[in-house]
């Protein structure tokens, strides 16, 4: 009888469910960027990127406030589309940044909003300051990759900065402190 509760006990374990853990993601870095915005002296807006970044997505489909994520990039990835407002804009006068100086993120708390939204809190390190950011994040999409045939997700995000609070505020009020920033990544699940 001993044997058989002990049988009937180990049988009704193994048939509990696993409890799902969040899963690893890599970021994709040829379809992920960081889109930056800001207004110059009221003529017109200027827009700044970063990409081909690396990061990583602890993912939990099932349950999403479970999940993390981070990501790193040096602050000399900015693709501006003119190399003097580059040269700038890596003087003294806003980064003077090093070829090593990053830029990270790392989250600290998801709360999820909706169906395919969250906010995601989270540590932003920029020009040497720690800052907690919340970013507005969809989900865009998870499933199989159509060409890779893994298993993929995709994220949009976006969030306002204030350059001053990163001491980069040189020209404001001229140069908006405000900057929008607008995220786009894809991943793919680590094997």
């Amino acid at each position: 009888m001993k044997t058989l509760a002990t049988s009937a006990l180990l049988a009704s374990l193994i048939a509990l469910p696993a409890f799902a853990a969040p899963e690893k993601y890599t970021l994709d870095s040829s379809h992920s960027q960081i889109v930056f915005s800001y207004n110059h002296l009221g003529y017109s807006t200027g827009y700044g990127m970063f990409s081909g970044f690396a990061g990583e997505i602890q993912f939990d489909q099932a349950d999403p406030a479970a999940s993390s994520v981070t990501v790193s990039f040096p602050v000399k990835t900015m693709l501006t589309g003119w190399q003097e407002r580059f040269d700038h804009l890596m003087s003294k006068d806003f980064f003077d940044a090093t070829d090593d100086e990053m830029v990270t993120f790392t989250s600290t708390g998801i709360e999820v909003t909706g169906e395919k939204t969250a906010k995601i809190t989270g540590d932003l390190t920029l020009n040497g300051v720690t800052k907690s950011v919340v970013l507005d994040a969809t989900l865009n999409q998870a499933g199989e990759h159509p060409m890779a045939k893994l298993p993929w997700a995709g994220f949009s995000a976006t969030t306002t900065l204030l350059r001053s609070e990163y001491n980069l505020g040189m020209f404001t009020p001229f140069i908006s402190d405000e900057v929008q920033v607008e995220i786009s990544v894809e991943a793919q699940k680590a094997e």
